[in-house]
């Protein structure tokens, strides 16, 4: 375990008081939850010269460690970025909260009322990488869903977590709040990682964010339940039928937009029969934006400015100016390749035919499927969330951009007037 300051809580210590927290928070009234936000939101902009500096930090850190671009692109912070959390926080503030909520109920025949409420987990804990937004989305989502959250930034991020930890810490106070409710382990390093996956009693969900080494680590060595996020091998595919227009803007801005994300677009698939009519103007396009072109065999024969493609390639989360790019036979191959090499988080058909966009719907087994439509737009503030949590690509409890409804379980409430079973 990293060394630490002598009068800082012990590990246990921290876990006992985000449970503590967490039994506030699950009472705590949606107005008093919301006021939290609100003081969120307006510290994270009054503590600019705070946090930027801090960031500055990292990033110099990160760039002399070698942190790939894509990561120093998450890990960075600047007044347009941080102002855009600030607005998130508070387009979390007018959503409806979901604690309360009814999901079903009934009356039986011996006149027992049952109803299915959503509650808070309780302690949620967050395993994530050289990405300080997360900081702020998860605490916020975590805080107006009911739940004390922890964590585990990474080194990466290590300077502008602390201030950005702080910052909420203190909004908290103000408004009555157990600061507990939010907590980092990042001083206890690697250790204090390992022992979060393993703090089952204490910790009641786990969420991994970051890179697929880090995700499988987590799922793999973790006895608290877990909630996967998975890497993104995104598809495009183009059918026979897409026009020209709408193939050269979907797949650009799939592409390029923010390259180093995961719903960024990875492979691209084009049907034979339109090869010759959209790879060279797409291709161009990415190649203007300076995008490689890693091809196989039959794109090459058409679009020249192109590396070969290698196995490797197709299963690639490039997080970089960098595109997989293959022809396949029609819409079979095209579900033939996704289903050998998705990662099941998002996949797009550009095309004019009604039944071909039906049949990609119902076929690909994806997080998120869309029909003439940039994979960009798979995310939690786009779907209308605030923020996200993060994308599931699992099939348990939560799939997709989750939001305050993801960070929820239910229980059962049984109203009766002395009935007994016979």
């Amino acid at each position: 375990m990293t060394d630490t300051l002598i009068d800082a809580p012990s590990f246990t210590q921290k876990l006992e008081a985000s449970r503590a927290a967490s039994r506030v928070l699950a009472q705590a009234t949606t107005a008093q939850k919301n006021a939290a936000l609100q003081a969120i939101a307006a510290a994270i902009m009054q503590n600019e010269s705070r946090i930027l500096p801090a960031n500055r930090i990292d990033i110099a850190n990160g760039q002399q460690n070698g942190l790939s671009a894509g990561l120093i692109d998450r890990l960075r912070l600047d007044e347009r970025r941080l102002a855009a959390l600030a607005r998130a926080v508070r387009e979390i503030v007018a959503l409806p909260d979901p604690i309360g909520d009814v999901v079903r109920g009934s009356s039986l025949a011996n006149g027992l009322q049952l109803t299915q409420l959503r509650v808070p987990f309780g302690v949620v804990g967050a395993i994530y990488e050289a990405r300080p937004n997360v900081t702020i989305d998860i605490a916020v989502l975590a805080l107006k869903s009911g739940n004390a959250v922890v964590l585990r930034g990474g080194s990466a991020a290590e300077n502008t977590n602390r201030v950005l930890v702080e910052v909420i810490q203190s909004a908290l106070f103000e408004t009555g709040l157990p600061i507990e409710a939010v907590q980092t382990i990042d001083e206890f390093g690697r250790e204090g990682a390992t022992q979060l996956m393993r703090a089952r009693g204490y910790v009641d969900v786990l969420i991994p964010r970051g890179s697929a080494d880090l995700i499988n680590s987590v799922v793999a060595e973790s006895t608290v339940p877990v909630i996967e996020t998975g890497a993104g091998v995104v598809h495009v595919y183009l059918d026979e039928s897409a026009d020209v227009e709408s193939a050269v803007q979907i797949v650009h801005n799939s592409k390029v937009q923010r390259p180093s994300v995961c719903n960024a677009l990875e492979t691209l698939l084009v049907h034979a029969a339109s090869a010759e009519r959209l790879l060279p103007p797409v291709l161009a396009r990415l190649r203007e934006a300076g995008v490689t072109i890693h091809a196989d065999e039959r794109t090459r024969a058409v679009f020249a400015d192109a590396v070969a493609a290698t196995e490797d390639d197709w299963t690639t989360e490039y997080m970089s100016l960098d595109i997989a790019v293959a022809v396949v036979d029609d819409l079979d191959g095209a579900l033939d390749h996704i289903r050998r090499y998705s990662t099941h988080h998002t996949e797009s058909i550009v095309t004019n035919d009604l039944a071909r966009a039906e049949r990609f719907l119902a076929e690909v087994d994806s997080a998120v499927v869309m029909v003439n439509a940039s994979t960009r737009f798979t995310d939690g503030g786009e779907f209308g969330f605030g923020a996200e949590v993060g994308i599931s690509t699992q099939k348990l409890h939560a799939r997709g951009p989750m939001g305050l409804a993801e960070l929820t379980s239910t229980k059962w409430v049984v109203r009766g007037s002395g009935q007994v079973r016979g």
